[in-house]
């Protein structure tokens, strides 16, 4: 038995892999080949999907809602209360902040005792912290009505083969019929809701979302804050978290293009940590709470991103993040990876999310868009991740 030793450098990351290759009647056979052509296309896709990213950073995607096939904030309010109104036993609806503009940062609680304090896993779901990528408060809709409306539906032969819910929305064919997730489980949402506390912001940006813009609306005045005169409108609120916020000042090179400190820029981070209504919000709410788990919804990649996202070094939870991310991997089919590796960022939510508060979190780049325009592809998208959320509660419960 042979051990030969691989170092494959990237352009941005570097993989080693142990090959184990037996010397069979002649024959080579390395038992990790195939790991390294997976992780060699993986970078082939970061590399490539980097480069499409950041040239549409710099010349913004403005995308206004269109009429009928992504909700707008009037419209997701209108239905958020009456989803409240009508299934008050286990969905609650309250205000966590306002925004420049006066909207309410709506966020939605999944319990089955839901104005008490529980002592269960407490999971959060955000979406739209950019206000140009409407499928990641669509799947957020898509779910709070799932999970209301199942929670007291008595189990049903979705696909009329005569069992019930013998195919959860997992990405699996498990009845083996040639369908994937056709017989979704009642039970299972009743399990769900029965032992964790679910958090739900769909629209963490909504007068971006209603501008069509990645940014919040909020009027700038100069880089610091310090100019009498309005300079430009609008934080990328990804990028106004306390963590590692000021290294952007110290290693400019390494940072600018995916974070900014001018403040015309797209990716401009503020004028300090926790400058924006909508991020001062989310921070009181975590510090009120004992979240366990966190996925932050953003397009678009086909990714599942965890951090750290300032740096290469791996996380001291690594083998908790791929473990949790692969099961996240089988049911929507996207890429795991480290989220620098997409590209660096500094003050991102997820990266303040474990850094400071030691909560395991995920980034989910939807889709191949910014926003998909047919509603087909949606309605998929929001079916999949349905189960993405599903299986992170019950993650939840283990942690």
């Amino acid at each position: 038995m042979l051990f030969e030793l691989y170092t494959i450098w990237g352009q941005n990351m570097k993989i080693t892999t142990v090959v184990i290759t037996f010397l069979v009647g002649g024959l080579l056979i390395s038992s990790s080949i195939s790991a390294m052509i997976a992780e060699s296309h993986k970078e082939d896709i970061l590399n490539e999907l980097r480069e499409k990213r950041l040239q549409d950073i710099e010349k913004e995607i403005s995308v206004p809602t269109p009429t009928g096939l992504y909700h707008t904030y009037q419209e997701m309010t209108d239905l958020l209360h009456d989803l409240a109104d009508n299934h008050s036993d286990i969905m609650s609806l309250t205000s966590i902040g306002t925004t420049y503009e006066e909207r309410d940062l709506w966020m939605v609680k999944l319990s089955d005792n839901v104005e008490e304090d529980e002592s269960e896993p407490e999971v959060l779901l955000m979406g739209a912290h950019h206000g140009n990528e409407k499928p990641s408060f669509e799947v957020l809709i898509y779910f709070i009505q799932h999970m209301v409306i199942n929670y007291t539906k008595e189990n049903t032969d979705d696909d009329g083969d005569g069992s019930v819910n013998e195919d959860p929305i997992d990405g699996e064919d498990n009845d083996e019929d040639g369908l994937t997730d056709e017989d979704p489980s009642e039970d299972r949402v009743r399990e769900v809701i029965n032992n964790t506390e679910i958090f739900i912001i769909p629209m963490f940006n909504p007068d971006g979302v209603e501008a069509g813009t990645r940014k919040n609306c909020a009027p700038n005045h100069g880089p610091f804050g310090f100019k009498g005169e309005i300079t430009s409108y609008g934080v990328d609120l990804n990028r106004n978290y306390g963590y590692r916020w000021f290294f952007l000042f110290i290693f400019p090179e390494l940072y600018l293009g995916s974070t900014h400190y001018n403040d015309n820029s797209n990716v401009y981070h503020g004028e300090r940590p926790f400058s924006e209504a909508e991020t001062r919000a989310i921070r009181q709410f975590v510090n009120s709470h004992q979240i366990e788990i966190c996925l932050t919804y953003h397009t678009y990649g086909e990714l599942i991103l965890y951090p750290w996202g300032y740096t290469k070094l791996p996380a001291l939870h690594k083998q908790k993040f791929v473990s949790i991310g692969e099961g996240i991997e089988k049911i929507n089919k996207y890429a795991l990876a480290q989220s620098i590796f997409l590209y660096p960022t500094l003050g991102d939510a997820c990266d303040w999310l474990y850094g400071r508060k030691g909560i395991i979190p995920y980034t989910i780049e939807l889709g191949t868009s910014h926003a998909p325009g047919d509603p087909e592809v949606i309605r998929e998208m929001s079916i999949t991740h349905v189960g993405v959320n599903l299986y992170i509660c019950e993650t939840a419960e283990s942690l």
